[in-house]
């Protein structure tokens, strides 16, 4: 989003009032330009090694996301029996999807198997009801827990000892009895410490664990280390340091390739760091509302649209993009949920007025899928803005979206 000579919002040249007169509030946008950016990004700082980028579409499924990741050259992460047939449909191939669930049933993992996509364990029950039905007919992925805490909030972290997520590594010995009378053909090691790694130390000690835990496992084709790269939320923000992280990574794994005697790929499965900062979220100020301390901007949204702010404390920068050159106040913005519902405390930004357009930014992850109809509220519309020209990508719900599968018998 930039702000142009006339002071007016854009998105390639396409100014954000123009998009919510057209297509009403609130509404997702979405910038293919910066998923581009940030994928390059990405793919230049893993140079050396034969290199995959899985992108992780819990983020962001929609699946002309989805087209447009495959556009790039990328694969795809899921995480359910529902995102594999999402990138079936979008057009990956089976060999391009990885499929990570946690605590599902057998009977899911078996539709998966069927698809052929890869199959990622994370549990040594599932491991061994897999080996027991599949033997080596099947080759797997298995998922490890290293055990060191890497996220900027304990919701989204998953690698530390308390996390439903993976095998521990201090139950390699029980996997490989389970690997040995099962036969089971393992093929892949993951790990995901979690999202936002704000020291790249710590995610490299995770790289050198999982390492470690090769020697159980002689077939291996690829490693995968999940992502969590961080992206900037607010200015002077701490990101992860890619120029960092990538040679020390690279030159790592090169290493360790040598040594395991043969060449490996080296997966990644970013989803936030690709789709995040290619969203913006606008909504409309329905009234600003003084209190004995504190005067509330209240918007025509609320957790159902973007619940990161009460579920992870999350900060998105908010603009007025209706006033950028008003006068600095103090406000908090409030929505419409009936229940506490903020999006952001005490937020110093141009003087807002009933009707005034305001812009969330980062809003590209986890902020449409985690959306819902709660109070009976419809979702929004997506729009995608791609080489220059603005595409409608989900229609607004209405009443009968709502009604559809309800079953009236009274």
């Amino acid at each position: 989003m930039f702000l142009d000579h006339n002071n007016h919002y854009e998105i390639q040249g396409i100014e954000l009032t123009t998009l919510a007169e057209q297509f009403d509030l609130p509404l997702y946008i979405y910038d293919t330009s910066i998923i581009q950016q940030q994928y390059q990004k990405l793919y230049d700082a893993f140079q050396g090694v034969n290199f995959q980028i899985k992108y992780a579409c819990k983020a962001l499924s929609n699946i002309n996301i989805l087209k447009y990741m495959k556009q790039l050259g990328a694969g795809l992460d899921t995480v359910s029996y529902q995102e594999v047939l999402l990138g079936l449909k979008a057009g990956f191939e089976p060999s391009q999807i990885i499929f990570t669930p946690n605590c599902i049933s057998m009977e899911e993992l078996e539709l998966a198997v069927q698809k052929g996509v890869h199959i990622n364990i994370d549990n040594i029950s599932i491991l061994e009801q897999f080996g027991n039905k599949y033997g080596d007919t099947v080759p797997i992925c298995v998922r490890i827990n290293p055990h060191i805490y890497a996220g900027g909030n304990h919701h989204i972290s998953t690698g530390h000892i308390d996390s439903k997520f993976g095998i521990s590594i201090y139950q390699m010995r029980h996997v490989e009895r389970v690997i040995e009378t099962t036969g089971l053909k393992v093929i892949g090691l993951h790990m995901h410490t979690g999202s936002d790694i704000l020291n790249v130390d710590v995610f490299l000690r995770g790289v050198d664990i999982l390492l470690e835990q090769t020697k159980y496992f002689k077939e291996l084709q690829f490693i995968d280390f999940g992502s969590g790269f961080k992206v900037a939320y607010k200015e002077n923000d701490i990101e992860t340091d890619l120029s960092d992280l990538g040679p020390r990574f690279t030159k790592r794994f090169k290493q360790f390739c040598k040594e395991y005697g043969r060449e490996l790929e080296l997966w990644i499965e970013p989803g936030k760091y690709l789709v995040s900062q290619a969203g913006i979220f606008l909504v409309k100020v329905n009234v600003v509302k003084q209190t004995t301390a504190t005067v509330f901007a209240g918007v025509d949204s609320g957790l159902n649209h973007l619940i990161r702010p009460m579920l992870y404390n999350a900060y998105h920068h908010i603009i007025n993009i209706s006033n950028p050159d008003g006068r600095k106040r103090i406000y908090t913005i409030a929505g419409y949920i009936c229940e506490t519902d903020t999006f952001g405390w005490d937020r110093k930004m141009s003087e807002v007025r009933e009707g005034d357009i305001l812009a969330f930014c980062n809003a590209g992850a986890y902020g449409f899928m985690m959306s819902s109809n709660y109070n009976s509220r419809f979702r929004p519309a997506e729009v995608l803005i791609h080489e220059g020209k603005t595409h409608l990508i989900r229609k607004r719900e209405n009443m009968e979206d709502i009604l559809r599968n309800q079953i009236e018998v009274l």
